[in-house]
């Protein structure tokens, strides 16, 4: 189902959407093994970000809260999804994702948690960073405007086009070993890494969008 998913953001999306892709994409690793982390605008977000990917071995995290509907308790079926527990570490979920990513599997995260109501940048949460750090894989930043659900319904509501851009320099983060550390000194070095991250992925962005990381001086530093 990987692959159709892949389909539909290769060949559906462009018919409702115009996609400016800018950086170089061809640094993506065309083997698995690592970590797309966005932003959280909509529930477009993880559609455009296949728009970019090569890779069919695909990791489909979904928070439980959608269980409730009939079409995403389908969904999870369909597309074999991994069921988040909501406002928790769910250490089940969290193991399956680090076994996939070690036999190679790709795993498109939102770190956020949320999605963004201003579409501006919200504090990340560490857990990607978590993730990645004990599977020992990198983590490619992307940036996302255009897929607000806001946007998305009122373009589509004129049968307009929607604008969406997607960005990433291709580079690989390679987050620190999380778990040479224990207690406090660990929480701070989750809460630096995807701190690091976040600037990444905020100097991708228009300034408008950057949010809670707008004034952190990496990402002047980085701009």
């Amino acid at each position: 189902m990987s692959a159709f998913l892949r389909f539909c953001a290769r060949k559906v999306l462009p018919l409702i959407a115009d996609i400016e892709v800018r950086g170089d994409v061809s640094k993506l690793p065309k083997e698995g093994g690592y970590m797309l982390a966005s932003n959280h605008l909509g529930r477009l977000d993880s559609l455009a970000v296949y728009y970019v990917l090569d890779n069919d071995d695909l990791i489909h995290p979904l928070t439980d809260k959608y269980k409730k509907y009939w079409w995403g308790r389908a969904a999870g079926k369909i597309f074999n999804v991994t069921w988040l527990t909501r406002g928790e570490a769910d250490m089940s979920a969290m193991k399956e994702f680090i076994s996939r990513l070690k036999k190679g599997a790709v795993m498109v995260i939102a770190p956020e948690g949320t999605r963004s109501k201003t579409g501006s940048l919200l504090k990340a949460e560490p857990g990607a960073v978590y993730i990645a750090s004990s599977a020992k894989v990198g983590i490619i930043p992307v940036a996302l405007t255009g897929t607000e659900d806001a946007e998305v319904m009122a373009r589509l509501k004129r049968f307009q086009k929607l604008k969406i851009t997607i960005s990433t320099t291709g580079e690989i983060y390679s987050p620190p070993d999380v778990k040479s550390v224990k207690g406090i000194e660990r929480d701070t070095l989750l809460r630096e890494s995807i701190d690091e991250l976040f600037c990444r992925i905020a100097v991708l962005l228009p300034e408008t969008y950057r949010g809670y990381y707008k004034d952190f001086p990496r990402v002047k530093e980085l701009s």
